[in-house]
């Protein structure tokens, strides 16, 4: 048994028992991967997964018992891997974000910025994914941190670090009759109008959603999308009424279009960084963590994130009243 045969039929499980995308994943040929694998089944005595035909169809139950130390100890070789790295003082390697589209965009080019001033060897792979989707990928090991926001309390997750507070925007057309309104609008009023939101307001536990429920109204989407830049498209083609991110707003979208605070009207979110708690961060991660958290005092950082004591996290600042990296608004 080998750690590279753990990994492939890892790699497979998470492939959605598609050998020839695992196959990819991992830098193999579909005929090597095929080979290690039927080589550890031969060793251990057992099969993994079901098969019909030629292809995979399903994990056996034994399979998913092994697949599942098999994430343990790749992780943790993972983990012997990058202390050494840090205790080497090596400057070189990976970092691997899943977020969404708004964040990638509007949050972390400054912070990536400083990050890569400080680390030109290390290289930072940024993979915009939906709401739902960011946690379920940092647990299976496809990231080395996630950043996604919640409204109300932490995300379901292990160690949730808050980088900031902030609140949705409403986006018109000057022509429209919210427009002239002078103000933000109340729930009735924006519920008249079919809205052009984020693609996670489908869910029906969308803060969003539950806002209009809460008031006796039904949400209306006209258009969903996971790209901001999408949205105000839309807005423009008057197909409707943008609700968005404040951090997606820039000066020249208030040139042709009016922008209204939602603020009290719908929920505050919270961004937040997520880890895994098991996992060993490479000290570049620290960086990037500090430079989206600088309210964060660095060594409360390192101590909470390595597991010596115990998260007591300061409030997180609104993202319009503190200055950070990646927000020229701010910065301003």
């Amino acid at each position: 048994m080998t750690l590279t045969q753990l990994r492939y039929i890892v790699a497979i499980a998470d492939a959605g028992l598609n050998i020839t995308l695992a196959a990819e994943r991992v830098h193999a040929t579909q005929p090597g991967l095929s080979r290690q694998l039927k080589q550890l089944e031969d060793e251990l005595g057992f099969q993994f997964f079901l098969r019909k035909g030629k292809s995979l169809d399903s994990i056996t139950a034994a399979g998913a018992q092994v697949i599942a130390r098999a994430r343990v100890i790749l992780a943790e070789a993972r983990n012997i891997r990058v202390l050494a790295a840090n205790l080497r003082g090596e400057n070189q390697g990976e970092l691997v974000i899943v977020t969404t589209h708004t964040q990638a965009r509007f949050v972390l080019p400054g912070a990536i910025a400083s990050v890569k001033h400080r680390y030109p060897d290390v290289g930072i792979r940024l993979e915009p994914h939906g709401d739902t989707e960011l946690i379920d990928l940092l647990g299976k090991g496809a990231a080395d941190m996630a950043i996604v926001s919640t409204a109300g309390g932490p995300p379901d997750a292990e160690l949730a670090i808050p980088i900031f507070s902030w609140d949705r925007q409403i986006l018109v057309p000057r022509s429209h009759p919210l427009a002239a309104l002078g103000r933000a609008p109340r729930i009735d009023e924006l519920a008249a109008f079919e809205l052009i939101s984020y693609e996670s307001s489908l869910a029906a536990e969308s803060s969003l959603r539950r806002a209009f429920v809460d008031a006796g109204f039904e949400l209306k989407l006209a258009v969903t999308a996971r790209d901001a830049d999408l949205i105000k498209t839309y807005v423009r083609a008057g197909l409707g009424v943008g609700v968005l991110a404040e951090m997606a707003l820039g000066s020249d979208d208030g040139k042709d279009l009016c922008v209204l605070p939602a603020a009290g009207l719908l929920p505050t979110c919270t961004t937040w960084i997520v880890l895994q708690r098991d996992r060993v961060q490479r000290d570049f991660a620290l960086d990037l963590i500090h430079h989206l958290a600088p309210q964060i005092d660095r060594r409360d950082l390192v101590r909470v994130v390595q597991g010596a004591a115990t998260a007591a996290w300061p409030s997180p600042p609104h993202w319009r009243d503190q200055p950070a990296p990646g927000n020229p608004a701010r910065a301003a």
